[in-house]
């Protein structure tokens, strides 16, 4: 690994270098949607979603793109805050790489590739890129996560990965997780950095007891008063109660920013994850798109925080990235109605007016 000087140097450098969407461009995208022949916003926040798309980089009909499942897990769960052990996440694993996997049969019908990525998983899958630097996160209750530069490490590693997809030619992603443990872990990250009580962040997971929702309440509570993360450093957040997933999720989302790439977020692990890099650089936000709300308790404070409003809600709590796949036939659409429908003018009617 780089050294944490160098490695706290080429994030900022990457902040610096990030560029807000460009306005006139969104403004062009509102006015084309205005003038096709149907009614004013008549497709909601689908036409929102694409005036966005539009600020950061020019529309086109056809997207390539791809689902990164980034793939990790987590210490906590030796203090019996899952349903099921950590050998779990290494089977779902496993079926992402075949194309068994939930986001792989989603992502099929809208012509994305899932591509799982190995971001700090206990064991190998064979075939599976990697970019860990740890078998998994230390026990949090008990000691930091993981280490600052650990941290900054599978962070870059993300932000470079999305860069590397850019280059080859991919021109819409989205970002999914899987990681046994990784609810606690975002639900502390996420009551880390609004500052409010892990009571209203958390929920039961895969199918937490009432009595299991308890502890992983009180196991958060008592990290985040023992590693007192400062709610300012996303790093520092991540670092002692965070998970590789979702520092790796962090660096996608910045890299990207970087390049320029429409991203689409999945549910509450990944949106926590967009929420830390927004805070890392608020221009980050302008290039993301909210998929769903997910069924956690934490996820509307965090889309209220991104300021963002998600295209569906479906009670869905899956992770890999299957809610970021649902909105992709609906992105889909939105496009040929954008490029194909006439205009008023090329109908001969008078368009419509606010009134």
């Amino acid at each position: 690994m780089e050294n944490e000087t160098l490695l706290e140097r080429r994030l900022q450098a990457a902040i610096e270098a990030v560029r807000p969407a460009d306005a006139g461009q969104i403004a062009k995208a509102k006015s084309h949607w205005d003038a096709v022949a149907k009614p004013l916003h008549g497709l909601g926040l689908l036409e929102d979603v694409l005036a966005r798309m539009a600020g950061v980089a020019p529309l086109r009909r056809e997207y390539k793109k791809c689902v990164v499942s980034f793939c990790a897990d987590n210490g906590v769960v030796a203090q019996g805050v899952t349903q099921t052990d950590s050998s779990v996440t290494a089977i779902v694993a496993g079926n992402m790489l075949t194309g068994k996997a939930s986001v792989c049969c989603m992502s099929r019908v809208t012509g994305a590739e899932v591509l799982p990525i190995d971001a700090g998983m206990l064991t190998e899958v064979e075939g599976m890129r990697s970019i860990k630097v740890a078998r998994g996160t230390k026990d949090l209750s008990q000691i930091p996560a993981m280490t600052r530069q650990e941290c900054l490490t599978v962070l870059l590693s993300g932000m470079d990965l999305a860069g590397e997809l850019a280059n080859k030619g991919y021109t819409l992603l989205a970002a999914g997780e899987m990681g046994i443990g990784n609810t606690t872990t975002t639900s502390a990250v996420a009551a880390a950095l609004l500052n409010r009580p892990a009571v209203e962040m958390t929920g039961k997971g895969a199918g937490l007891s009432d009595e299991g929702l308890a502890k992983k309440i009180a196991v958060i509570d008592a990290a985040i008063a023992l590693h007192r993360p400062d709610p300012t450093d996303p790093v520092d957040v991540i670092a002692k109660v965070g998970g590789f997933d979702i520092a790796a999720m962090t660096g996608f989302y910045l890299g990207c920013a970087l390049h320029r790439v429409p991203a689409i977020m999945d549910g509450f692990i990944s949106t926590v994850a967009a929420l830390a890099a927004v805070r890392l650089c608020p221009a980050v936000r302008d290039v993301l798109t909210a998929s769903h709300l997910s069924a956690e308790p934490g996820a509307g404070y965090v889309m209220e925080a991104l300021g963002l409003t998600p295209l569906l809600k479906l009670g869905m709590a899956l992770g890999e990235g299957t809610g970021a796949a649902s909105v992709m036939p609906l992105i889909d659409m939105a496009l040929r109605v954008y490029f194909d429908m006439p205009s008023f003018d090329g109908i001969g009617i008078d368009a419509y007016q606010p009134l």
